[in-house]
């Protein structure tokens, strides 16, 4: 709907205004715009329209020119200062989603959240998770040490003990996770040790429990169930010494025998966010 009844004459200026970054009203100005060969003079974008005074301070600026506002704002009060003060001078405006959220409004029921930027925060998580997960597979099973210093958690464990599907768990929560396989004949690489020990997360597991997973991954692969990396002393020699380098490390520590992924994930949020809130202090020996 157009506000205000004057006739434009001669070339104009287009005011994309917006309670948010205002690229929705721009993208439909420009469209609209070449339609009409060179008579646009100019289009100008207006974002982050969130106070009446500024909605005042735009209209006194330009109710004197040949403009036209096209606007996306969400915010109630901010929508009916503009419209009154572009009825007010006769300034032609017309709102874009106003139409379709109505609309919305009337079939489903349901009332609209009025939350200017809600799209371009959609999009930011989006591709932060996108980012995240990427990350996750770059860092898999110790590919590239140097991940370990940027990311946000950092898994340790013998093989086997879910850090895979666990990184690729909290990359898709948009955390940053890098894991590394504990091998007793390889020594951990030094960016481990470059690190807060409250981004490390150790894993452990019972050793039958492994030695059935691993009997299992086994048979899966076509190989025999009784080969060294299925054996239980084996298996008792690689948990000793990850839980030595645990121990080195003084890092949160939990056992995932019992626990799906999505527990063991929800402990390691929960630090992630303590952490967040209280910032990092006292001692982080804790046993799940």
């Amino acid at each position: 709907m157009v506000k205000g009844d004057c006739k434009l004459s001669g070339d104009i200026v287009i005011y994309a205004v917006s309670d948010s970054i205002g690229e929705t009203a721009e993208e439909v100005a420009k469209a609209a715009a070449v339609q009409f060969n060179s008579h646009v003079k100019e289009i100008k974008r207006i974002p982050n329209l969130t106070d009446i005074n500024m909605v005042d301070e735009l209209i006194d600026r330009i109710k004197s020119s040949n403009a036209l506002i096209v606007y996306t704002v969400i915010i109630p009060e901010i929508k009916e200062r503009l419209i009154k003060r572009t009825m007010e001078y006769n300034i032609p405006a017309v709102d874009i989603l106003g139409p379709v959220i109505e609309n919305m409004e009337r079939l489903t029921g349901l009332k609209s959240k009025h939350e200017a930027g809600l799209l371009r925060k959609m999009n930011l998580e989006y591709f932060k998770r996108v980012d995240a997960i990427e990350f996750a597979v770059k860092n898999d099973d110790g590919k590239d040490p140097r991940g370990i210093l940027k990311a946000d958690a950092v898994l340790i464990g013998v093989s086997r003990t879910s850090k895979t599907p666990l990184s690729m768990y909290l990359a898709h929560k948009n955390i940053y996770v890098a894991n590394l396989p504990i091998v007793p004949e390889v020594e951990p690489p030094k960016e481990l040790y470059m690190i807060p020990r409250e981004k490390i997360y150790g894993l452990v597991i019972q050793p039958e429990k492994l030695n059935e997973i691993r009997r299992e991954r086994l048979r899966f692969l076509g190989l025999s169930d009784n080969a060294s990396y299925a054996s239980i002393d084996r298996i008792k020699e690689e948990l000793k010494f990850s839980r030595k380098i645990m121990k080195a490390l003084n890092c949160m520590v939990i056992d995932v025998t019992n626990k799906a992924v999505e527990e063991t994930a929800s402990i390691i949020l929960e630090d992630i966010n303590n952490r967040k809130i209280e910032g990092v202090s006292g001692e982080n020996t804790r046993n799940y």
